[in-house]
């Protein structure tokens, strides 16, 4: 497997470096707007990788270089300036940059896969399928699957249950209006019904992004895993099931757009989407979403 990697920042340096750990391919190509760094970061990940069992070619270059990818990893954004920034205002500034990069790297690589880290991811995972013609399949947004781990995390720890065996999803937008499915988290065949304690988890949850970037500012290890996880799934075809964005295809009445659905992702991309039965407050909080990100396509697209 060739996995190029495009942008070199906190996110891309810190999937790049879990890929170093955990080798999934033979070759892992860094591309950045500066190339300089890429070459810096190859020339480091190599000397870590002397101390790991991996045989995996790690190297910079250009798109010309990227031909015949297996996966393509796009994290190239301009830095997020919470608080002063809105999603949107990335959205604008971010959107020069996927056009200049994505349809060169799918003209190089016509049967990729895309993982989309970018924000706004949901956006950004539905202007991916149009700029390449790329079958949607193999569009992946990484959309709100770490939000459904932080959640799981606090879930775990309030409950006294293993993260691993909860099974409780955020969808929608990997943004404001996410929501929490509550009406169909459950572990061991046992719901959790919606409470107050959930709703505050998951206002936590929610949240929770924004104070990594209040603290730190900038989130990337979380990111990162959750970009692994999808990948190791495309690499030995486990057909995990995981929320991620992809395009909708017609649930609750919505489509032309991603959002986060449960999807079923193995080595061809997206293998299915599944359709879980919502509570009525919890569709039309996914049919919000939908609203919300298509405006912001066209808001994104008034700004350029």
């Amino acid at each position: 497997m060739k996995i190029t990697l495009v942008g070199t920042g906190r996110v891309g340096s810190a999937i790049a470096f879990a890929l170093t750990i955990n080798p999934l391919a033979n070759e892992l190509l860094l591309l950045n707007r500066s190339r300089e760094k890429a070459e810096g970061d190859a020339l480091d990940l190599t000397h870590a990788a002397a101390l790991v069992d991996s045989n995996m070619k790690i190297y910079a270059g250009d798109i010309a270089d990227s031909k015949d990818s297996d996966v393509i990893i796009f994290t190239a954004s301009v830095p997020f300036r919470y608080p002063n920034q809105t999603r949107l205002e990335m959205g604008i500034d971010n959107m020069p940059i996927l056009r200049d990069w994505m349809p060169s790297l799918a003209k190089a690589s016509p049967n990729a896969i895309v993982i989309m880290v970018s924000n706004p991811v949901d956006a950004f995972a539905y202007e991916t399928i149009r700029l390449t013609g790329f079958d949607p399949k193999r569009v992946i947004g990484t959309g709100t699957l770490v939000d459904s781990i932080r959640y799981r995390a606090l879930l775990s720890t309030e409950l006294k249950i293993h993260a691993q065996d909860i099974r409780a999803y955020i969808l929608g937008e990997h943004g404001d209006t996410q929501f929490a499915a509550s009406s169909i988290a459950m572990t061991g065949g046992e719901r959790f019904y919606p409470s107050d304690t959930s709703r505050r988890m998951f206002e936590e949850t929610k949240a929770m992004g924004y104070e990594v970037f209040r603290l730190k500012g900038h989130t990337s290890y979380g990111i990162a895993m959750a970009t692994i996880t999808i990948l190791d799934s495309i690499a030995y075809d486990l057909r995990h099931t995981m929320p991620v964005s992809v395009l909708v295809d017609g649930y609750l009445g919505v489509e032309d757009v991603c959002l986060s659905l449960p999807a079923v992702i193995g080595r061809e991309g997206v293998t299915r989407i599944l359709h879980p039965t919502l509570s009525e407050d919890e569709e039309a909080a996914f049919r919000n979403s939908a609203a919300i990100v298509k405006q912001t396509l066209v808001e994104m697209e008034a700004g350029q």
